[in-house]
This record gives C-alpha cells, structure tokens and sequence, in this order.
C-alpha cells in the first residue's frame, strides 16, 4: 500500500455551466511518477474536470492540493508555476511564431530558460519537430501542431503533465511515440495524467485508469485490471469516440 502523499489530489469537486451541475463530487489523486487515464463517454465530463484542476474553470465546490499545497482558488500560471502543465485539446500554438519559438515560450510560464539542451531534448523525442524548427507554427499538419503542442507541455519539465486528447488528428504511429514517451517520462519521475479516445492504446501504457460516467468516477484501478473489464465495457460501450 501507497502511503506517500498523492503528487494531485482532488477532493469533492463540483463544477458547473450555469444552473446545469456536470461534476458531482470526484474525488482524483495522482501520486509522483505515476501515469493515469481518464476513460468516458462523449459528454462525460473527463475534459472538464481537467480544466478545473488546472484553474481554467471555476469550481463550484471542492479542493484541489498539488505538491501538498492547497490550489483551488490559484491562478492557472500559479498553478503551472507550482509544476502542474495542461496540454489543452486541439493543437493550440502560436501559428505566426516558428517552431523553437513555440518551444521557448512553453518554459516561460515555469520560469525556465530554454537553453539548447532542452531544445535538442524535444528534437529528439519529436523528430518532426527537429526538421521543421524555424518554420510557422501555421505550415505545420494539424497533426504536426498537435506534436507542438505536447512538446510545449513537456519542455516545461512539470511535476505533472495533463494530456486532453493528444491524439486527435494524428497517425496510428505518432500516437503510439506520444505515449511511449509519456510513459518514458514517467519512468524519470513525471506524473501524467490523460484523457483519451483510443481505449487500447492508453490501457496500454497507464498504471491506473478511473472510469467516468455522468460526472462521475464509476470505478478505478489498475489498467490491467480494468482491460476488458464489464464496467469498463459498459461505461465505454466499446465507442472510439469518447472525449
């Protein structure tokens, strides 16, 4: 049994749009090192409780420690500060600026030069990237963006590293390198924490899964455990289209 201090733990969240509750009570924790998904159904609130987790939303009730520090009501740059990272879905970088220039600005927040071997880092886990470096971000593929922006994440060098669908308009093998060096990552001592569509190929490399249904987490374990699983199957109903 774990008895080390949860790198992220969420207590009894509750957010809302409006009137409409679409959060109801999570309770999350992630510890250092660790690599955990979030599986769901279209609409299920995975992306949201993201966003409220990096600050991006406001929550309705609840608590959000990091590092054993109480977060909930930081800032979303102090929350980044204190080593926590979102890559947000839908490939979101600055399209006039080249690409090491998209790279130099994903240390700022953190309050970390980039320096030529944290460049050559990325270069080497994204060689897309490396052939490309002072080309517009905007003459990149959507999917060589998406590529962008998950380096951006991961040059910062967060204690935490959130993914919202990091596969989205990329090729079957790209994805695979991204989760291979999120596991990677995680070997080094980096938590990820991830929400994504393709079920297997994130099962494949998590330590521990939460299923969310209806803005809530129905169960949790391990990937092993829960790989083909009847819960799983029927919070995903075996759709790819979960987001």
């Amino acid at each position: 049994m774990n008895t080390k201090a949860p790198l992220l733990e969420v207590e009894g969240l509750h957010v809302a749009y409006g009137k409409a509750e679409v959060v109801h009570g999570v309770d999350l924790q992630v510890q250092a090192g660790e690599f955990v998904v979030l599986l769901g159904r279209n609409g299920a609130g995975k992306s949201t409780i993201l966003h409220a987790v990096s600050g991006l939303i406001p929550k309705r009730a609840g608590r959000v420690r990091f590092g054993g520090r109480d977060v909930s009501q930081s800032s979303p740059r102090d929350i980044v500060r204190a080593g926590l990272v979102q890559v947000l879905e839908g490939h979101r970088v600055f399209g006039t600026l080249t690409v090491e220039d998209n790279l130099a600005i994903g240390t700022y927040a953190s309050a970390r030069r980039s320096d030529a071997a944290q460049l050559e880092r990325m270069y080497d886990l994204f060689p897309e990237l490396a052939a490309r470096r002072y080309l517009p971000a905007s003459k990149l593929s959507g999917g060589q963006q998406q590529i962008l922006a998950v380096a951006q994440g991961v040059i910062a060098s967060p204690k935490l590293l959130i993914l919202d669908e990091p596969s989205s308009g990329l090729a079957p093998l790209v994805v695979d390198r991204i989760l291979a060096v999120a596991a990677e990552l995680c070997a080094g001592g980096m938590a990820v924490l991830l929400v994504e569509q393709l079920v297997e190929k994130a099962l494949r490399h998590a330590h521990r899964c939460c299923l969310i249904e209806t803005g809530r987490i129905v169960a949790e374990g391990s990937a092993q455990e829960l790989r083909g699983s009847d819960v799983l199957e029927r919070v995903y109903l075996g759709s790819h289209t979960a987001a």
